[in-house]
């Protein structure tokens, strides 16, 4: 379904589960799409645990653009998106490989998530620590899991409280790891979801 946002229509493409008790709303990278091998892999893993779960393509990507938004505009229309989707009173849980995870996180207090799911979490640019976004990382007040490839160039977060880090084989794409992600994600929600 397409939504409305301030900046231009976003879609969102929704696989219901069966007698859902939660729901996750997930976002693309940067340069990706709703279809790369982790954000799959969590949506395979979220519907085995009766969870409803929502791709969402940002209006950049809906409009043909291959350069991602500025971060104001992504969250906008994130936030836009949340509180359009047809949920009703499930308690929704934000999160997004890369850049939607970067996003899921800046808007967990705005869209009341429950819970956020990081795949990828670029904790810095590659080869530039001192560029850190953790400080966006931080700031999420609700339980976290972040699945990170050993050998990411972005960076390893450091476990926190409500903040548990997997770490899997492979790099920031994921794509060799996608058991071990749909692994590490159904039981985050079989724990988190109890």
């Amino acid at each position: 379904m397409d939504i409305d946002t301030p900046h231009g229509p976003a879609r969102a493409h929704i696989s219901d589960a069966d007698d859902p008790r939660a729901a996750l709303v997930l976002g693309h990278g940067a340069g990706g799409s709703i279809d790369s091998a982790d954000l799959v892999a969590a949506m395979e893993a979220a519907l085995a645990q009766r969870v409803t779960v929502v791709r969402v393509e940002q209006p950049y990507l809906v409009a043909g653009r291959r350069s991602a938004a500025p971060a104001p505009q992504l969250d906008t229309a994130w936030e836009a998106v949340f509180d359009q989707l047809p949920l009703g009173d499930l308690p929704r849980i934000a999160g997004g490989r890369s850049s939607g995870a970067r996003v899921a996180c800046r808007t967990a207090a705005a869209t009341n998530a429950t819970a956020v799911l990081c795949l990828a979490f670029p904790v810095h640019p590659p080869g530039k620590p001192e560029k850190s976004r953790l400080a966006e990382l931080d700031a999420v007040t609700v339980p976290v899991l972040v699945v990170q490839g050993r050998s990411d160039p972005f960076g390893m977060p450091p476990e926190a409280p409500d903040r548990e880090v997997v770490t899997v084989t492979g790099n920031h794409s994921l794509a060799k790891s996608r058991d071990a992600v749909a692994e590490a994600v159904g039981d985050w929600f079989a724990r988190t979801l109890d």
